[in-house]
């Protein structure tokens, strides 16, 4: 069983973090401090997400769960990473949504689907092209 896994959390957490920063100021046209604070948030909790999608199988192997005796789609790790896609999803718009007053969807008052969508692909996706990018990068950012 391999162990825990950080250089991709870290090196895609900041990538997509500054992504949905980036979205973010396009979607909800705020400026300021505010808009570094949420982008700090962004940040830490796409690593987060990323921490638990890309350490699932050994997460997995820890607790047992192949012994449970569950039907294989509920003890999938892709159906797991899905959730956490759903819920990452949820906390991006939520955030969006209470900083502009509750409202939803809104062109210029909250991040567009479309956009969380595709950070949430990301996330998701992660471990299928995280060896292609890694391939990339020098030697000293693989700690």
């Amino acid at each position: 069983m391999a162990g825990i896994i950080f250089a991709p959390v870290i090196v895609l957490g900041l990538i997509l973090g500054l992504y949905e920063l980036i979205l973010i100021h396009k979607d909800m046209n705020f400026r300021g401090s505010h808009w570094v604070g949420h982008g700090l948030h962004s940040v830490i909790f796409m690593m987060v997400a990323l921490f638990i999608v890309l350490n699932t199988e050994f997460f997995f192997g820890i607790v047992g769960l192949a012994s449970w005796g569950l039907p294989a789609w509920v003890a999938s790790p892709w159906i797991f990473r899905i959730l956490v896609g759903i819920i990452l999803n949820i906390k991006m718009h939520g955030t969006s949504s209470l900083s502009h007053g509750g409202k939803l969807a809104a062109r210029g008052m909250a991040e567009h689907w479309i956009h969380t969508s595709i950070i949430t692909l990301l996330v998701v996706l992660s471990p299928l092209y995280w060896g292609v990018i890694s391939s990339f990068l020098p030697g000293w950012l693989l700690f």
